[in-house]
């Protein structure tokens, strides 16, 4: 059981609730504790959505109250929901990304819904949301709806099992892989790992390539990376697969058939483009299941 909390940005909206609802299963699996946090954008408070009246240069006491109240009511029902969780509010004095950057470093996820308003209103695989994955000192699940699916993302009740994960062989996919490879174990369900490469389609780039042998050289090189995860648990399930093809692309087909789609923030090899702005971006914007972002696990569980 850990000590740091699932943080949750919350601002009451539809995206934040199944982000919530994503945050609460998981602490309960994991036996951590959740904090919700909203934050102000004082930047932002002309175009003031949130609840309550719209506030001036800085919030005013009635719209700090009617926050307070939005989010003493979902921590309430969140605990109604679970009981035997600890769940706690809090109010941040700051933008919603650099709030929640701040908060990462004590937390051991950062969850946010994929559509957000009021104190969240560049939810939307936007600033806030794209800022936080780049910069978090803790992996970070945007929750995206599943289509047909059930409120709480996990798409048990659609057949989406396994958890997906981008694996490159580079620092940041082994730590997305190490990260995946515990939510699989905790979830029990298969594992399933990625690996893509691309052919040279520029003219000055075409070379003699052997399709088959790349395949085999990165088949082999997934297989090692593999290999000591099958041995540490034999009873979960882990397959691997290496698809030629752009990786966003790539993965955001996986994620259709995904309860979860996981990947670093910069790779090599297959996921050249694996940094914020590009896969990453892709998915945070595409993908039909939950998306994690490993940036850096926390330092009481890396390794």
């Amino acid at each position: 059981m850990s000590d740091r909390p699932v943080l949750v940005g919350y601002d009451a909206s539809e995206g934040a609730r199944l982000a919530l609802a994503w945050a609460l299963d998981e602490a309960a699996r994991t036996g951590t504790s959740v904090l919700l946090a909203y934050a102000f954008e004082w930047m932002t408070a002309a175009s003031w959505i949130g609840p309550g009246p719209g506030p001036g240069t800085w919030p005013d006491e009635t719209t700090r109250r009617a926050v307070g109240e939005v989010v003493s009511a979902a921590v309430t029902e969140a605990a109604d929901s679970h009981p035997g969780l600890t769940v706690r509010g809090e109010v941040l004095d700051t933008p919603a990304g650099i709030g929640l950057r701040q908060r990462s470093a004590d937390a051991a996820l950062v969850v946010l819904g994929s559509r957000g308003h009021g104190g969240f209103s560049g939810l939307l695989a936007g600033s806030t949301t794209l800022s936080v994955s780049a910069h978090a000192h803790c992996p970070v699940v945007v929750v995206r709806p599943l289509p047909g699916g059930p409120a709480d993302g996990t798409g048990a009740e659609t057949g989406r099992r396994r958890i997906v994960v981008g694996a490159d062989g580079s620092p940041y996919a082994r730590l997305a892989l190490a990260w995946a490879v515990q939510r699989a174990v905790s979830r029990a369900v298969p594992l399933h790992a990625i690996r893509t490469w691309a052919e040279p389609t520029a003219p000055w780039h075409r070379t003699d390539v052997d399709s088959a042998e790349v395949t085999r050289t990165e088949s082999a090189a997934l297989d090692e990376d593999l290999a000591g995860w099958r041995e540490r648990y034999p009873d979960l399930p882990i397959t691997g697969e290496v698809v030629t093809g752009h990786p966003s692309a790539v993965l955001v087909e996986a994620s259709r058939q995904a309860q979860l789609v996981v990947v670093g923030t910069r790779g090599h090899g297959g996921f050249r483009g694996l940094v914020l702005g590009s896969v990453s971006q892709q998915l945070l914007h595409h993908a039909e299941s939950p998306v994690a972002v490993i940036r850096e696990l926390p330092s009481d569980t890396a390794g």
